[in-house]
Order: C-alpha cells, then sequence, then structure tokens
C-alpha cells in the first residue's frame, strides 16, 4: 500500500471484526499492519496462500537430482573405487548428501524468491509518515484501505471506521488529484 486511508485500533480484536465488516460492505484492497501475527487476519482480509511452495518444488527436485547425479557420477562412472565389497552405485550412501542438496538448493533460491515476491527492500513508504504508526510495531493495530480501491469514498470510509472503533483515521501518500 503507497497510498490510502490508515485507521489504528487498540485491540486485535476490534481490528479483526472492522476487517470483516469492511468487507461487508464492499472493500478489498485492505492491508493489516500489527506488532504480531493475529489469527485469522488472512482470511478476513481475503489473502491468498502463497505462491512460494509451488515455485520452490521443481527447485528442490532439481537439487536433489543433481545432488544425486553428481554422486551417481563419480563413484560409478568416472573413479569407481571398490571398497569393502560395496558396489559402484549404491543408492543408500548417496541419500545423505542428496537430501542435505535438496535442502540447500531450497533454502537458496526460497530466500531469493521470497525477497522478490515481496518486493523487498522497500527501505521508505508513505505509510511510515502517519503519526503513531510507529505503534504497529509496539501494540497498536492498523489497518489500511488502499487509495486503488474503487471502493473508497474518503468522507465516507472516515465515517465508517470511526463507527467501527478506529481511534485516529489518517491518510497516508499524497492526497489524490
Amino acid at each position: 500500500m503507497k497510498r490510502g486511508l490508515l485507521a489504528e485500533f487498540e485491540t486485535p480484536e476490534a481490528m479483526l471484526r472492522a476487517i470483516k465488516e469492511l468487507r461487508s460492505r464492499g472493500y478489498r484492497r485492505l492491508d493489516a499492519f500489527t506488532p504480531y501475527p493475529v489469527h485469522g487476519v488472512d482470511e478476513a482480509l481475503g489473502l491468498r496462500r502463497s505462491p512460494l511452495n509451488w515455485i520452490l518444488l521443481p527447485f528442490s527436485l532439481a537439487g536433489a537430482a543433481g545432488g544425486y547425479l553428481v554422486q551417481w557420477y563419480l563413484n560409478a562412472v568416472d573413479y569407481p573405487v571398490v571398497v569393502g565389497g560395496r558396489p559402484a552405485h549404491a543408492a543408500p550412501a548417496f541419500v545423505p548428501i542428496t537430501f542435505e542438496m535438496m535442502v540447500l538448493t531450497t533454502a537458496l533460491v526460497g530466500l531469493v524468491a521470497m525477497v522478490l515476491l515481496s518486493k523487498l527492500p522497500e527501505l521508505w513508504s508513505p505509510v511510515f509518515e502517519v503519526p503513531g504508526f510507529e505503534r504497529a510495531t509496539l501494540d497498536r493495530f492498523w489497518i489500511g484501505i488502499d487509495a486503488r480501491d474503487p471502493t473508497l469514498i474518503r468522507p465516507i470510509a472516515e465515517r465508517d471506521l470511526t463507527a467501527l472503533g478506529a481511534r485516529t483515521v489518517a491518510w497516508a501518500g499524497k492526497e489524490r488529484p
């Protein structure tokens, strides 16, 4: 959310009730800012599951396959050494390294994908300029209505948020033309 209307709530329950009520009134571009995870916010906001697991699945399988193939090539094809009667291609011996390569590949690709999907780094946002918003990391709960929400009519939304129990209501970012 780059700009829009922000409302401060004192409790997570009040924020959750307000989100559900705003969604029932037609607002769709909502966001929540909380000092800790609040159970039920994702469902109330109508957020979908992250696509990260489906993005990572092929990379984890490729990492496991790559780890196994390197071991197979080195031990069975390139330099076969018979040790203690073990065959050159001993699949059980390859399991630990195969698993570790899968975990390593998934972790590295997952870090890059998560940073890209969350559009990080964002070092500054107009939301940070709203007076009192710094309490969102301490003990306050904030709801944001994005300015691009077609249902957002500022005076009506301010009245709705105040009626739903918001302590303060403020505009973040440049005013609409």
